[in-house]
């Protein structure tokens, strides 16, 4: 490895640099659900980049620190604008006529944007779809969790049914300036 390599992989990251956090992959049983849990308060926002399968028309659904409470809201873009909220978690993503075919897999990016700051209710932005040759789609959601406490944990489920085997998820710190 030439010199310039070794001390360019020992600099520590700037600001804006996706640090990895944690990585999720679903095994051959499939999974309820997946969970970030002790998320350090090193970074300034989080990205979560996932590419899932579930199998049937469903929406994915993200849920704060295990708060089931009726404090989510989120607003989304499908071909036509809509608004909605719900009790005890909030829309992370929809695919109308998620692909149930081995094949197909959604995928997504998720920032929570001030996830530490104590002083603010938590923003949450998505942009998803899907393509399955003759169908697809593409979403953006925006979620709103109306609690001024540090996000420490993040579970994504979906709204039945469970993850399929290879649904991969990955957390990323973001750090700044």
């Amino acid at each position: 490895m030439p010199i310039l390599g070794i001390i360019a992989s020992s600099l520590p990251a700037a600001a804006g640099d996706f640090e990895s956090i944690a990585t999720v992959t679903v095994g051959s049983g499939g999974a309820a659900n997946v969970e970030f849990t002790s998320i350090s308060s090193d970074y300034t926002n989080l990205q979560i980049r996932f590419i899932a399968r579930v199998g049937t028309l469903v929406e994915l659904r993200v849920q704060l620190n295990s708060d089931t409470g009726n404090n989510y809201a989120w607003h989304e873009m499908w071909t036509v604008a809509n608004a909605g909220s719900s009790t005890g978690h909030m829309k992370l993503a929809y695919w109308n006529g998620f692909p149930s075919t081995a094949d197909v897999f959604g995928a997504g990016v998720m920032d929570i944007l001030d996830y530490k700051n104590t002083n603010k209710y938590k923003t949450l932005r998505t942009l998803s779809g899907y393509d399955n040759n003759t169908t697809g789609g593409l979403q953006l959601n925006s979620g709103l969790w109306q609690n001024t406490n540090a996000i420490t944990s993040v579970k994504i489920f979906p709204q039945s049914g469970n993850f399929q085997q290879y649904s991969h998820f990955a957390l990323y710190g973001i750090k700044s300036a």
